[in-house]
């Protein structure tokens, strides 16, 4: 019997939605996170529950025979992705059953699965990273990069990256540089001390603009002048129109802002969706992979089908860009989101695009539906990853008649437990299609499409 800490070997024999690795030992399941089908381990027992033994990867002993050199030097170490090790199509095997697996326990039947669908670019393709100051160990030297694996506090120093754009690599060397010389401390999230906190580059696919935010504690340490001439100074494929500066006191390990402030050109950096155009501030939500989304867009206009005379529901519409690809072709779209930031930008966006049919309105879906006069023939809902409240899908099935609703999820286990809701409140899955818009990590968008019963 396999106790607390007892360090045992587990054949993996399938993968569990994100990255839990199942095996048999002895009489009990196993679960060992960050292992793959096939390979055989060596793992410690952390914790055991109603014949489940929860344990921590150690050492994988035998490789599964898939298994290929990972191009990342930081694979090993850095937390950013699980799939550097293995080909694109196994990966799409992987998170294919995955997604079917959750599907069938939830029982969810009588669907087309449409397969999945894999984005343009399966490396340099993440137009945002948020990267963070910290040590490589304890007492170590200045480092810029992704978090390590199993820690709260190390920080793998990035000097190659096989997802983001190859200059990011570029401005985490010189901000290493130039923060180094001058001893500028990083914040310590024990000690809620120091001043470095992240660094955030965002980059426009299609127009090249860059957008670089220094997320710093409320008293700095360094001179903003020098740091902008030195990101200023740099080659890089596209051309920095926007660096900012936000302060943030916050005890939280996140990228926000007590205030922010510009320290060279304007606040924001614009980016292309099909043939429309979007303005996108340091805040504002744009899909990280822009190529993919058109991707994952073209799915969702294909299961809205003809959409002429239709008036469409975006719910959780972010900033807008699903509502604006949708609105050329239909009567009217009408998008509803909680953050007031990006129902600002969806607005204005809206205006930059001259879509006259299309508005939206900031505020809790579970309250601004009530509100709206129009009636929608179909409903595109992409929630958060935790996916919908409860009361909002009881308001949206019993406020609402729409025929059809396209339910977009970056998280299947939350996609299930919400299709489910719709359900047994009067839809029927259809098809569903998986888009693989971030290769090489263990996540996956998901859409389906639902019609009402009758």
């Amino acid at each position: 019997m396999p106790k607390k800490n007892d360090v045992i070997q587990i054949h993996i024999n399938e993968l569990d939605f994100p990255n839990k690795g199942i095996g048999i030992y002895e009489d009990y399941k196993a679960v060992v996170k960050e292992s793959l089908p096939e390979e055989t381990v060596l793992a410690k027992v952390a914790k055991k529950k109603n014949g489940v033994i929860e344990c921590r990867l150690l050492d994988v002993i035998n490789k599964a025979d898939y298994e290929i050199e990972s191009k990342c030097p930081h694979f090993d170490i850095c937390g950013g992705c699980s799939y550097q090790n293995i080909t694109i199509e196994k990966e799409h095997e992987i998170k294919t059953k995955q997604v079917i697996k959750l599907i069938e326990n939830a029982g969810i039947k009588n669907f087309v699965f449409d397969g999945i669908k894999s984005s343009p670019d399966i490396e340099g393709y993440r137009n945002k990273c948020e990267f963070s100051f910290g040590d490589t160990e304890k007492g170590g030297v200045l480092a810029l990069g992704m978090r390590k694996k199993k820690s709260y506090y190390e920080v793998v120093n990035i000097t190659d990256c096989n997802i983001a754009y190859s200059y990011y690599i570029n401005i985490i060397k010189n901000s290493v540089e130039i923060f180094s010389e001058r001893n500028v401390s990083f914040y310590h999230k024990a000690r809620h001390d120091g001043c470095l906190r992240h660094l955030v580059v965002r980059k426009g696919a299609y127009t090249g603009e860059i957008l670089i935010n220094i997320v710093t504690a409320n008293e700095i340490e360094f001179s903003l002048k020098d740091f902008v001439k030195m990101l200023t100074s740099i080659n890089l494929e596209g051309k920095i129109c926007s660096i900012l500066h936000t302060q943030n006191d916050s005890v939280a390990d996140v990228v926000k802002s007590d205030n922010t402030v510009i320290l060279y050109g304007k606040d924001y950096f614009t980016d292309k969706l099909f043939d429309l155009e979007f303005k996108i501030t340091a805040f504002s939500f744009f899909q990280t992979n822009t190529k993919g989304a058109e991707v994952l867009y073209s799915v969702v206009k294909d299961y809205a089908g003809d959409v002429r005379d239709k008036v469409i529901f975006d719910l959780y519409c972010g900033t807008g860009t699903i509502g604006q690809i949708m609105a050329k072709d239909s009567k009217k779209v009408i998008g509803i989101e909680i953050v007031e930031e990006a129902v600002d930008a969806a607005n204005e966006n809206a205006k930059i695009n001259n879509i006259k049919n299309c508005s939206f309105i900031a505020g809790d879906v579970l309250k601004k539906i009530d509100e709206i006069v129009d009636e929608p023939d179909i409903i595109i809902v992409d929630p958060p990853r935790e996916g919908i409240n409860p009361k909002a899908i009881s308001k949206i099935c019993n406020r609402v008649n729409a025929e059809k609703i396209i339910y977009i999820s970056c998280k299947p286990t939350s996609m299930v437990r919400d299709v489910s809701v719709l359900i047994e409140n009067g839809y029927n899955v259809k098809r569903i299609c998986c888009v693989n818009m971030f290769p090489k990590t263990r996540h996956v968008e998901t859409v389906v499409l639902m019609y009402k019963n009758g």
